[in-house]
């Protein structure tokens, strides 16, 4: 057998079933899972019909490089979202069956085993598959740091210049799993210099940019409250009606690395998803987009991995790509479940709006373990703890004494989540 396998971490759910086999939940209460990123709102029906109309399709082998059709479709809503060049559809857009798989793939095609001691670099806090996947394709995975102090910016300084020497893929993702942050233009820009100097390739997890608020920066960065930004005392009528009125959308990087100049998209390639965009992820829809020689390899790659996308698949993934309005109103429903969240938890936690996606990063007032076990068994409510999505490095495991909450299920559950957990903070004597 494959020896890295042995390498894996558990998963952090399984870390979290574990845990919660020590306790018994109160069954005074109905269960709710805030822990899973799973989106719960209604798939918009024209996606069902498009995908139920065109299950002719099923009777022949999909291409890897997929349909004319659903590329164009891709180039044109990138070019739309983030005011660039439609991108070249045929070598510069592929799709792919979710942004899970294809993130994981991806370090296959890209680490060169003929080189001593491969490294990835990785976010920390982070989603796992990037560890995962630098591990299957026998690299190294190396850690920076994101914290609270820092804005959770990348600084790219903690990391030694030999180990800089030896990275050959970086994953970054922006908006961020778990914190929500989303990457300023001076942040790429030190990202391509340093991708320019040591020549890594770049993989960009986009999945959650379509998701965010009034807080988001467009070309800037996350900062101090500028005029008109929601505050703390407004009403949530009034703080909803202020979010959807002032939501920018977050900087991609494809349109960072156009307004830095670099058309070319060079060692750069994004991923991205219908899952959380469109609430399908059961459909295992997305695409890359980027350096056209890089995405021929993982075409390549592709071809004999398998991985090519279902005809019906495709046929629902260009229905969705090329409608806006469901996705404003699933903006509007997590603007509106964050809003009344935010002003439930802020008595009693120290709580922010993060500039996009649906999560919830919490600072817990005990260890972040017991916070999640102690609700689950008292509550019977399901969050997950920090520490599972990070790893201790430079002495600092990131994730530690924070929680992650996913505002996935619908308002009225997710606010019953909220009120218990603020009843427990209560309970503890815990405030800010």
């Amino acid at each position: 057998m494959n020896p890295d396998l042995n390498r894996l971490q558990p998963y952090p759910f399984q870390k979290l079933a574990a845990l919660f086999r020590e306790v018994a939940p109160n069954r005074d209460y109905r269960p709710i899972s805030l822990s899973i990123g799973e989106p719960k709102h209604a798939t918009p029906q024209f996606i069902r019909d498009a995908l139920t109309a065109n299950l002719d399709g099923l009777a022949n082998y999909p291409t890897t490089a997929g349909s004319d059709a659903l590329r164009n479709a891709i180039a044109n809503w990138l070019a739309m979202r983030y005011g660039i060049p439609p991108p070249d559809a045929k070598t510069q857009v592929l799709p792919v069956n979710g942004s899970r798989e294809a993130l994981f793939a991806f370090a296959q095609t890209v680490i060169d085993h003929t080189k001593s001691d491969p490294v990835v670099v990785c976010p920390n806090p982070f989603y796992q598959i990037y560890e995962g996947a630098a591990l299957l394709a026998g690299a190294t995975p190396h850690f920076l740091n994101t914290l609270p102090e820092d804005n959770y910016a990348l600084n790219f300084a903690q990391l030694p210049e030999q180990v800089w020497q030896r990275a050959q893929l970086v994953y970054v993702c922006s908006p961020g799993n778990p914190t929500g942050h989303v990457m300023p233009l001076q942040e790429w820009q030190t990202l391509f210099e340093m991708s320019d100097r040591y020549g890594f390739v770049i993989a960009s997890d986009e999945c959650y940019s379509e998701i965010y608020f009034g807080g988001a920066p467009s070309e800037g960065g996350a900062g101090a409250p500028r005029s008109g930004d929601v505050t703390p005392e407004m009403d949530a009528a009034t703080a909803i009606s202020m979010l959807l009125s002032r939501g920018r959308k977050p900087l991609g990087a494809l349109q960072a690395a156009q307004q830095l100049g670099r058309g070319d998209y060079k060692n750069l390639v994004v991923f991205s998803s219908l899952s959380k965009r469109s609430n399908v992820p059961g459909m295992r829809s997305g695409f890359v987009a980027g350096d056209a020689a890089v995405i021929a390899k993982f075409a390549l790659y592709r071809t004999y991995h398998g991985s090519a996308m279902n005809p019906a698949i495709q046929a629902a993934s260009i229905a969705a790509w090329n409608d806006e309005t469901h996705v404003a109103e699933n903006r509007r429903l997590y603007t509106e479940k964050f809003t009344r969240v935010l002003e439930i938890l802020k008595p009693v936690l120290p709580v922010t709006l993060p500039d996009a996606s649906f999560y919830l990063w919490i600072r817990t007032p005990l260890a972040d373990t017991a916070f999640a076990q102690a609700l689950y068994r008292d509550y019977n409510v399901t969050v997950l703890p920090g520490s599972y999505l990070a790893r201790t490095a430079q002495g600092v495991n990131p994730g530690e004494n924070f929680v992650r909450l996913a505002l996935v299920a619908n308002t009225e559950e997710t606010e019953e989540a909220v009120l218990r957990i603020a009843e427990f903070v209560g309970a503890y004597g815990n405030t800010p």
